[in-house]
């Protein structure tokens, strides 16, 4: 019996040492995120290039001024490409706007996030492609309204 439980723990130590992911690879994953937020802020499509991959699909929703319900909107990679060089143009974004990343999950090949921007909150889900970590979903919304 006691032979049959080592044989299990030592079944159950190799899966889990095969499908953790590096050590670098909770770092990509968090600067995935923060290139993603200051792509935005800084404009600069270079960093939205680096961490987003280019099949990307954002959805998410956001109240329009004056009105008291959400609206539905999608993103293509371009679009946020084009977004990024121009968001912040006039410098509606202050020195101080957040960008905080809180990392859910780093398995080997995918990963999941939530950020936290100007813009709202945008939940992340991330895949490595050759090598790097890509930004591929994206469900946001707009800041929930104070009540």
């Amino acid at each position: 019996m006691m032979r049959v439980f080592a044989l299990v723990v030592l079944a159950l130590a190799i899966t889990v040492g095969v499908n953790a992911q590096s050590p670098g690879d909770k770092e990509a994953v968090r600067q995935a995120g923060l290139d993603y937020i200051e792509s935005v802020y800084e404009m600069d499509a270079s960093r939205v290039e680096r961490s987003v991959h280019p099949e990307l699909v954002k959805r998410g929703f956001f109240i329009k001024r004056g009105e008291a319900n959400y609206s539905a909107a999608s993103m293509t990679f371009a679009q946020l490409v084009e977004l990024s060089k121009n968001y912040n143009k006039n410098g509606r974004i202050p020195k101080d706007a957040p960008k905080e990343v809180i990392i859910y999950d780093v398995s080997d090949q995918t990963a999941s996030a939530k950020v936290i921007a100007s813009w709202g909150i945008d939940y992340l889900h991330l895949a490595k492609y050759d090598g790097r970590w890509k930004i591929i979903n994206i469900l946001w919304q707009t800041h929930p309204p104070k009540q």
